[in-house]
């Protein structure tokens, strides 16, 4: 990091592990937002768009994959760097900067955002 504070949007369903997320992206120097659904993201990215977003696709309401067409769609959302964390192959092919696996530690997690923030949008697929 260069000095400035990192803004990170951690989109999870899953209370305990988007506390974990949390911590270890706070642990590592970086703000932290947080959305417990697809449309609590939705609203955050319009509200305070983030340096880098941490997406699960399987959310309630708003799916992760619709959040993630979203941030393709707006000009101004679209160069912000998506890490996609799933338990599942995605259903089609998506433009997000890394791909983790669940399980996730923490570590993996702070590798694959320093990495995606570091390379943007041409980071590699599979960072894990």
């Amino acid at each position: 990091m260069t000095g400035e504070l990192r803004i990170i949007l951690v989109v999870e369903d899953d209370a305990p592990l988007r506390a974990m997320y949390r911590t270890a992206l706070r642990m590592a120097g970086f703000y932290v937002n947080e959305a417990s659904n697809g449309l609590e993201a939705l609203r955050a990215l319009d509200a305070d768009p983030p340096d880098l977003v941490v997406l699960d696709l399987g959310l309630p309401i708003v799916s992760g994959y619709a959040v993630r067409t979203e941030l393709a769609a707006q000009s101004h959302l679209r160069q912000i760097p998506v890490v996609v964390v799933t338990g599942n192959e995605p259903d089609a092919p998506l433009d997000v900067s890394c791909l983790l696996r669940k399980p996730v530690t923490g570590d993996d997690l702070v590798v694959a955002v320093n990495k995606c923030l570091a390379e943007g949008k041409s980071a590699a697929r599979g960072v894990s």
